[in-house]
């Protein structure tokens, strides 16, 4: 444990960031499999409207330093992909 007390206010800070940044890891995580879900169905609207939250909490965990932005960016190209991929077939 630390001992200073510049230490153990940056082992409290770690910590919450640690919480935060998990729930917002696990949102992006729960949107992106309902996306999957939702793609083997045939309802088009579904799949267009989960894109777009799936979407949204990804560049939002992005933009506050969750994940980087080449790795949103990524995984968003991805699952556009997969969604227009199923909607062409």
């Amino acid at each position: 444990m630390a001992t200073h007390a510049s230490a153990e206010k940056r082992h409290r800070q770690s910590l919450k960031r640690r919480t935060h940044n998990r729930s917002a890891r696990a949102k992006v995580q729960t949107e992106v499999r309902k996306l999957t879900e939702v793609l083997e169905g045939k309802d088009t609207k579904k799949t267009e409207e989960q894109l777009r939250k799936a979407i949204s909490s990804l560049m939002k965990a992005a933009t506050k330093g969750v994940m980087r932005k080449r790795t949103a960016a990524r995984k968003v190209g991805r699952l556009s992909a997969a969604v227009h991929r199923k909607q062409k077939a």
